[in-house]
């Protein structure tokens, strides 16, 4: 995973180590675990700290439950380009009340960053781009027509004030 991130509109280094496989004994510091592994370690892993989750393409939030409120970040992972199903989990996330990062990671692309604030992501973790260039694509859409998690208010409403 990349050393710098995304994160509220601006590059920024990052502290979280992803745990693709698990091998062993967990390394030191911050990491991100796969959604599996916390429910079924759930209370060492609440005893170690510094843990947070990431949610397969195939894996609902619902089956974190009520912990997703008690995480400081949730990533989201895009196993191809062409797998929208994690776009409908960021929303779901911030429906169900998560108010702390959420995090794209895995093959995503720059073209989707505005697309996926809107679903409620504030973090990106993009491999082999420019992170620059990527932070000012946030900016590609000044209007949209549909709703979405931030803003719920459709454009056609704006006019009738």
């Amino acid at each position: 995973m990349p050393d710098r991130i995304i994160k509220d509109g601006a590059v920024v280094d990052d502290s979280w180590q992803v745990i693709r496989e698990l091998e062993g004994d967990l390394p030191a510091g911050k990491i991100i675990v796969p959604a599996q592994h916390w429910l079924e370690n759930k209370d060492a892993l609440q005893a170690r700290g510094d843990v947070a989750v990431w949610l397969a393409s195939d894996q609902s939030p619902k089956l974190l439950g009520d912990d997703i409120k008690s995480f400081e970040l949730i990533a989201v992972d895009f196993p191809a380009f062409a797998d929208g199903r994690g776009f409908s989990y960021g929303r779901e996330l911030r429906e169900r009340g998560f108010s702390g990062e959420l995090r794209a990671i895995g093959g995503f692309m720059r073209d989707q960053l505005a697309y996926l604030t809107r679903c409620g992501f504030n973090s990106f973790a993009l491999e082999n781009a420019d992170l620059d260039k990527a932070v000012a694509s946030l900016k590609d859409f000044s209007v949209h027509y549909q709703v979405s998690i931030d803003n719920p208010q459709p454009i056609f409403r704006a006019r009738q004030g």
